[in-house]
């Protein structure tokens, strides 16, 4: 893995360079990532869980011993508990989710994939994202990974984010680009 410059620069780079690098060796790649998107799925559903991970008022031992808790509830395995734990400990929960976003990456350079940052008003089935992976694949050459979010805001459609390359097929787009046309 290069370390020369990019994600491992930033300090969510170098939790998630550790990371990929301990379940390389252990081989639990898939069972982190695993892990990775049952916690998000919680973030994005307990305003409580985003409170502790963003809380500066709540002590180290405090945030690691929740955390540890969220985890085994969750059923996260092992060592996302405890590398979530060593966030905690280093007063670094805040960075979880651009940590997430990072290992996410190297995975996918990995695997020879190519990530895509997919936002859609409405999240999409199985179906769906495999359709919308095939398009991608096409069109980049090589697999992707879509890594999904949901924003009512853009009305419909897809806004797709590969690398510095970004499709904007959201409805929200096309209305204000028709409204700025029609006035003139």
């Amino acid at each position: 893995m290069e370390n020369s410059g990019g994600i491992q620069a930033s300090l969510a780079g170098r939790y998630a360079a550790a990371l990929f690098d301990l379940a390389c060796a252990g081989k639990s790649i898939e069972a982190v990532e695993t892990s990775f998107k049952t916690l998000e799925s919680a973030l994005n559903q307990s305003p409580d869980l985003k409170r502790l991970i963003n809380s500066p008022l709540i002590g180290r031992n405090a945030a690691a011993a929740a955390i540890n808790a969220v985890g085994t509830a969750l059923k996260l395995d092992t060592l996302t508990i405890k590398f979530l734990g060593v966030l905690a400990t280093n007063r670094r929960l805040r960075q979880a989710p651009l940590v997430i976003a990072a290992f996410r990456a190297m995975v996918a350079n990995y695997r020879g994939e190519t990530t895509a940052l997919v936002t859609t008003a409405h999240p999409l089935n199985a179906d769906q994202i495999k359709a919308l992976k095939a398009k991608l694949k096409t069109r980049v050459g090589r697999d992707v990974a879509v890594d999904m979010k949901t924003d009512p805001a853009i009305l419909g459609g897809l806004i797709v984010k590969i690398g510095s390359q970004m499709i904007d097929g959201s409805i929200r787009t096309k209305l204000n680009t028709l409204a700025h046309a029609m006035k003139g």
